[in-house]
């Protein structure tokens, strides 16, 4: 006996028929919605969770941290909270949204419900696209004006990602090659172990 099952002969039991729209609630909130690692200021619950997913299916994990390991969600919403105007607050937010909603009509489930594949093929499906509409490099397309607001949302979510990503330690030190130059900081030493030196 599935839970489906369970429910309408509770139903029954109780007197009453369960609606469609509600099972279909009921079950859609079996669900697991993926964790938070990270209390967003900027997004509700659910926009950061669809932007961790989304972070995290642009730098995945592998032998290396992936994007929420790195902490690229936290980083995405204290860029949107602190640094971006309210204008471009806006417009992220549409393309969040419009991404999303794209995604329930696709598949029939908002994004962070969406299987695995499914969710790469959306992300790849609107990155194809952006892509598509870049125009030339000589053209006076998004690609080359210059304009962040001309930027397809997905255009802008990956620059953010990668940012935020390579500006982590774990994307500085275990992803590029890090090497300290002079040598590592160290910013308490005795001054018998360094010893003096004098200006000539």
């Amino acid at each position: 006996m599935d839970r489906r099952e369970v429910l309408q002969r509770t139903a029954m039991v109780l007197g009453y028929a369960i609606s469609g729209p509600a099972l279909a609630g009921i079950m859609n909130g079996c669900k697991a919605a993926p964790d938070l690692t990270y209390k967003p200021e900027f997004f509700t619950e659910d926009q950061a969770r669809l932007i961790s997913e989304l972070a995290e299916i642009i730098i995945p994990k592998t032998t290396t941290p992936g994007a929420k390991d790195a902490g690229v969600p936290g980083f995405i919403d204290g860029m949107l909270k602190e640094i971006f105007p309210k204008e471009d607050q806006d417009r992220f937010l549409q393309g969040l949204t419009a991404f999303d909603d794209d995604a329930k009509k696709s598949f029939g489930d908002s994004f962070v419900e969406c299987e695995p594949p499914d969710q790469v093929a959306h992300v790849k499906k609107h990155h194809d696209a952006a892509l598509a509409h870049s125009g030339d490099r000589g053209s006076a397309g998004w690609w080359n004006s210059g304009n962040a607001a001309d930027k397809p949302f997905i255009v802008k979510f990956k620059e953010l990602t990668i940012l935020g990503f390579f500006s982590s330690e774990a994307g500085a030190t275990q992803v590029l090659q890090y090497n300290p130059v002079p040598g590592p900081y160290k910013g308490c030493v005795p001054l018998s172990e360094v010893g003096t030196a004098w200006a000539t």
